[in-house]
């Protein structure tokens, strides 16, 4: 069984195409509106930005949290959590073991939290 499709709420469905695809550094792949659906490919993985959908928490894996929260930041995307080490693997049952799991949060364009995740080289005390 493998995830096919993530659905977050876009009540604007132009203003979320453009937000995730500045995000997402990619343009959408579809959008039916009617009914109001904007569809990105995450790598395989459908994200549906869809109208009247509930909200939902999604996490996105980017090469380093830190440095793209401070350009999403300076372009006026809200931060909701500054990025910090979450956890450190020390084995590789949940990530690349060696390596610190960075998150961060921000607010998408319809008010939904986005969070960010990089696994990046370790180095520090255990968090």
């Amino acid at each position: 069984m493998r995830l096919i499709q993530v659905a977050q709420r876009a009540e604007n469905l132009d203003r979320a195409a453009e937000f995730y695809s500045v995000l997402l550094g990619t343009r959408p792949q579809a959008v039916f509106d009617p009914p109001g659906l904007l569809f990105f490919d995450l790598d395989g993985v459908r994200l549906l930005l869809e109208r009247g959908a509930p909200a939902s928490l999604i996490y996105l894996a980017v090469p380093d949290v830190r440095r793209l929260m401070e350009e999403l930041e300076a372009g006026g995307v809200e931060v909701v959590a500054a990025p910090q080490v979450i956890f450190r693997h020390e084995d590789s049952k949940l990530g690349p073991a060696g390596t610190d799991e960075w998150m961060g949060f921000i607010r998408d364009s319809e008010g939904n939290t986005v969070g960010l995740v990089s696994q990046l080289p370790g180095g520090g005390p255990p968090v």
